[in-house]
């Protein structure tokens, strides 16, 4: 007999209720959420989880929240992305975008298992930190068969140095001589997630926004390609060779396809809106399960040496970017 969900379900809505409600307090009273409901989720939870003993009645809910509800969300992301815009960008532009991703994703590994981290930790703090933060973390996790505690761990301290570099780089421009142009493509390629970008560089220029904007939509494009390595190369804790639906997993198969009817405006204008929202609203409810599922004493241990390598993997990437800048002589 199948376990209940409704329970945990419930228990999840509560939470992501929570944290909603949460970010829209910051917002009013600081003009700004510092904090994003996706992160307070993962604490809301965490606390929770590690407060309260929690019966198994929950437990069959949370998986399906942090599992199934997570890779749903990932899917409806594809419809937020239109090729269109991107190829418009140019080609070289695009391939140093890739060729960014790819060896930031190399670099930040190596750190990774240098600092100590196990290998599946260290893959998903790779690719947040090369890609898009807590959504390349939340889409790579299934595929690696990464444990509730590497999720939550890098997620949480992924966010938290997300947020931090979201106050701080601004004050690069000036400090490494970046034109408006320059300073949009480094935000695009260094920050994790897209409101974040806009954040960083709306105060700018309307230019550093639409480039920094452009240059982080092409790195999220890059999730599915890496997803796809990664089920074919990356740690499986099972011995036997991955299955189709591992080397292609459905909600990628589901992102490219939404990206695709996007790209041909096959997708109604109505539904962008709704589907934008319903992706995010699946996104804080599957971080709330992930972090009802976490004792925050364990994370707490790895702490030190995943900041270390948070850190380090961020520098990393910022030095490759104003590689690429200096390299594609834009101005």
């Amino acid at each position: 007999m199948r376990n209940n969900i409704l329970p945990g379900l419930l228990l999840c809505a509560a939470v992501t209720a929570a944290a909603i409600g949460l970010e829209r307090i910051e917002a009013a009273l600081f003009g700004r959420a510092w904090l994003e409901s996706l992160v307070l989720a993962i604490v809301l939870g965490t606390t929770l989880r590690t407060t309260v003993q929690l019966s198994p009645r929950w437990d069959a809910g949370i998986h399906f929240s942090a599992k199934t509800l997570l890779e749903l969300a990932v899917l409806l992301l594809g419809a937020s992305v239109s090729a269109g815009a991107i190829l418009a960008s140019g080609w070289t532009l695009l391939a140093g975008i890739a060729g960014v991703v790819l060896l930031a994703i190399a670099c930040s590994y190596a750190i990774g298992r240098l600092g100590g981290l196990p290998s599946k930790l260290a893959i998903l703090i790779a690719c947040g930190n090369s890609i898009c933060g807590n959504s390349a973390i939340a889409a790579v996790a299934p595929v690696i068969d990464a444990d509730g505690e590497d999720v939550a761990a890098s997620i949480s301290f992924t966010a938290v140095l997300g947020v931090i570099v979201v106050l701080t780089l601004p004050l690069m421009m000036p400090l490494l001589s970046l034109s408006a142009m320059q300073y949009g493509v480094f935000a695009g390629l260094t920050v994790y997630a897209v409101p974040q970008v806009l954040a960083a560089t709306s105060a700018v220029s309307l230019t550093s926004a639409h480039i920094g904007t452009l240059v982080k939509l092409v790195r999220v494009l890059m999730l599915g390609p890496v997803v796809l390595l990664l089920s074919l190369f990356g740690p499986r804790s099972e011995r036997q060779r991955p299955q189709l639906s591992h080397l292609l997993p459905w909600f990628i198969v589901g992102f490219l396809t939404l990206m695709a009817l996007r790209s041909f405006g096959l997708l109604p204008q109505a539904l962008l809106a709704p589907t934008h929202i319903a992706a995010n609203a699946l996104t804080v409810m599957s971080m709330a399960a992930l972090g009802l599922g976490v004792d925050a004493r364990s994370v707490l241990r790895a702490g030190g040496r995943v900041t270390m390598v948070v850190v380090l993997s961020l520098l990393a990437l910022s030095a490759i970017s104003l590689g690429l800048i200096h390299f594609l002589h834009i101005a």
